[in-house]
C-alpha cells in the first residue's frame, strides 16, 4: 500500500515534505517537465457516474465504453501489488479509478507507484468498468501525474478541524470538505438566479464607483485611502445608493447593482468589513411594492438554488411559500418586548423601560435610537419565519421618506429570516429640501466626533434638485441571505476568503 503518511503520523512535516520533493525530483528526471499542460479532460466524474449508473459489470465487459479522459486530485490511494485503486476528485464529485500493470505497462505502472501521493493531480485515459464488488471505475490505459502536491492533505478521519485554519487556508478546506464546496456552489446559484430574476423584470444592471470622494448612502465608518496622482484622499464605498439614485435622476427607471461594499467596523458572525450587497431602485415604486417584489424574488431564488421554498435553518424549517408577516416596529415592541403604550410615550419612560427589560442604552441617545435599540435587543432574536418590520425612526433613516402625518417616522422596512436582518426596503426620499436638512443633522453629528455619520454631499443634493422621481429601493445582504439559505452560523462560512487578523 502506497498511501501518503497523514500529518498525524510519526513523520514530521519536514520529513513528509522531503519525501515528496524527492519524488518531484524523480519526475523532473524522468520527463521533459514535471508540470505538464498537455492533458485535456473530455468528461467529469459526475458525467461518468450518471451515464453508467445502470450499467452492469457484464454489460461493460461485453460492450466496452469509449476512452474517456478524466483529470482530478487523488484523495485516496490503495495499492495491491499489480493493481491500485484511487479516489479521484474534480470540481463536480468523486469517482474511483484503477491503475494496473496490465493496463499501463510495467514501466509506467512502477513509475506511478514510486511517485504518486495522495493530493497529487493526475490525468487518466481509460474505459469504464465495474469491480468485482460492483464499484463503477475508470480503468486507466494511460495515466500521468500532472501536478505534484508537496504538502500532505489533512488526515481523512479528522479533516481540517481548526475553524480559523479552515478560513486561512480555504483552498485546503475546499479540497477535503465537499460540504464547504457545496455552500459556494449554492452561493453562485443564488447570485445567478437574482440576476435572471431582475433582468426578467426589466432592470438594468449597472456599476458605480468603489473609490469615492465621500462615502455616503448609509450610516457607517468608511475606509480611507489616497490617490497619489491626483494627490487627494478617497474612501472605499459603504453603499452604492447615492450613485444609483443619481441614475434615476438621469432617466433610468429600474437599476440594480451587486456591489462589494466596505465598512470599517468590527468583525463578528454577522459582519465582515468587505461584503456583498444587492441594491435596486425603481422609479414610481414604494416600500410596499418593493416588499412584494422581494417576496417573489426570494421564492424564485430559493426554488432555483435549493430546489425548494422550504429549508432548515438551525433547528427550524423556514417556509418561504407563505405570505411574509408584516409588523410595525411599534407593534413588535408592544407584543414581543414587554413594553406598554405608556413606555413609548416619551424618551424618559422609554429609557426607563429599556433598563427594566435589560437593554443597555446611552443617556445621549435620542428617542428613536433607544426605540430601535430595544427592538434589536429584544425582538430580533424572535423573528425566525420571514417577517417585514416596518416604520423606523427618522434618526436612523436619513435617506427615507417620512410619513406626512406622522413626524419622526419613516416608510422603511427590514426583512428578518432566522433572527437575522437580511434586507431593507424604502419609499425613497426625493424632497431635496428635506434631504438637505437631514444631511445637515448628520454633518452636525460628524462635527461632534461621530465617525459613522453620513457626509454632506452637495452634488447629490444638486441631483435631487433637478428632480428624482418618486421611487422605491432595497438593500439586500447577499452574504446573510446565503448564510440563511445554507444554514451557516457565521458570515465567514459563506465568504471564500474572509478577513482575518494576521498571524503574529
Amino acid at each position: 500500500m502506497n498511501n501518503a503518511p497523514a500529518p498525524t503520523s510519526t513523520a514530521s512535516h519536514d520529513d513528509l515534505l522531503a519525501q515528496r520533493r524527492s519524488k518531484l525530483d524523480a519526475l523532473r528526471a524522468a520527463q521533459p517537465t514535471a508540470y505538464p499542460n498537455d492533458f485535456q479532460p473530455n468528461t467529469t466524474t459526475t458525467q461518468l457516474a450518471e451515464a453508467y449508473a445502470d450499467s452492469t459489470k457484464e454489460s461493460l465487459e461485453e460492450s466496452p465504453t469509449d476512452v474517456f479522459r478524466l483529470a482530478g486530485r487523488v484523495l485516496a490511494y490503495r495499492s495491491f501489488g499489480k493493481l491500485a485503486f484511487l479516489k479521484l476528485q474534480d470540481q463536480y464529485g468523486t469517482l474511483q479509478a484503477s491503475l494496473s500493470l496490465n493496463g499501463l505497462g510495467e514501466a509506467r505502472f512502477k513509475e506511478l507507484e514510486a511517485t504518486l501521493d495522495v493530493g497529487d493531480i493526475i490525468g487518466i485515459s481509460g474505459r469504464m468498468m465495474r469491480t468485482n464488488k460492483g464499484e463503477l471505475t475508470l480503468a486507466a490505459e494511460h495515466a500521468h501525474i500532472l501536478v505534484k502536491s508537496l504538502h500532505p492533505l489533512p488526515d481523512k478521519w479528522h479533516g481540517l478541524e481548526d475553524i480559523e485554519q479552515r478560513y486561512r487556508q480555504r483552498y485546503v478546506d475546499l479540497i477535503v470538505n465537499p460540504d464547504v464546496r457545496q455552500v459556494f456552489v449554492t452561493r453562485s446559484k443564488v447570485v445567478s438566479a437574482i440576476r435572471r430574476f431582475l433582468d426578467g423584470k426589466g432592470f438594468l444592471e449597472v456599476e458605480t464607483p468603489v473609490l469615492q470622494h465621500q462615502a455616503g448612502g448609509t450610516i457607517a465608518r468608511p475606509f480611507d485611502t489616497h490617490h497619489n496622482a491626483l494627490d487627494c484622499p478617497l474612501k472605499l464605498r459603504i453603499a452604492p445608493e447615492l450613485f444609483l439614485k443619481r441614475l434615476l435622476v438621469g432617466g433610468f427607471e429600474k437599476v440594480y447593482e451587486l456591489s462589494r461594499n466596505f465598512r470599517n467596523e468590527g468583525v463578528s458572525t454577522k459582519h465582515n468589513p468587505e461584503f456583498t450587497m444587492l441594491e435596486w431602485y425603481v422609479a414610481y415604486g414604494n416600500r410596499e411594492s418593493m416588499m412584494d417584489l422581494m417576496e417573489e424574488m426570494l421564492r424564485t431564488v430559493a426554488t432555483e438554488a435549493l430546489g425548494t421554498q422550504h429549508f432548515t435553518f438551525g433547528d427550524t424549517e423556514i417556509d418561504l411559500s407563505k405570505p411574509f408577516r408584516r409588523l410595525t416596529m411599534r407593534d413588535a415592541l408592544l407584543t414581543m418586548a414587554g413594553l406598554t403604550e405608556d413606555d413609548l410615550a416619551d424618551k424618559a419612560p422609554l429609557q426607563a423601560a429599556a433598563t427594566r427589560v435589560g437593554t443597555k442604552v446611552d443617556a445621549d441617545m435620542t428617542y428613536g435610537e433607544i426605540f430601535q435599540t430595544i427592538f434589536e435587543d429584544k425582538v430580533e432574536p424572535q423573528l425566525i419565519q420571514p417577517t417585514f418590520i416596518m416604520d423606523y425612526p427618522i434618526e436612523t433613516s436619513p435617506l427615507t421618506r417620512e410619513y406626512p402625518d406622522r413626524p419622526g417616522w419613516t416608510q422603511r422596512a427590514e426583512l428578518y429570516i432566522g433572527a437575522r436582518e437580511c434586507g431593507e426596503f424604502y419609499s425613497e426620499l426625493n424632497d431635496a429640501d428635506d434631504q438637505r436638512r437631514r444631511l445637515e443633522a448628520q454633518r452636525a453629528k460628524a462635527q461632534k466626533g461621530d465617525a459613522e455619520a453620513m457626509p454632506f454631499d452637495e452634488d447629490f443634493l444638486h441631483a435631487l434638485e433637478l428632480g428624482m422621481p418618486p421611487a422605491g429601493g432595497i438593500g439586500l445582504g447577499i452574504d446573510r441571505l446565503v448564510m440563511t439559505l445554507t444554514n451557516q452560523p457565521s458570515i465567514r462560512d459563506v465568504l471564500l476568503f474572509p478577513l482575518l487578523k494576521p498571524k503574529a
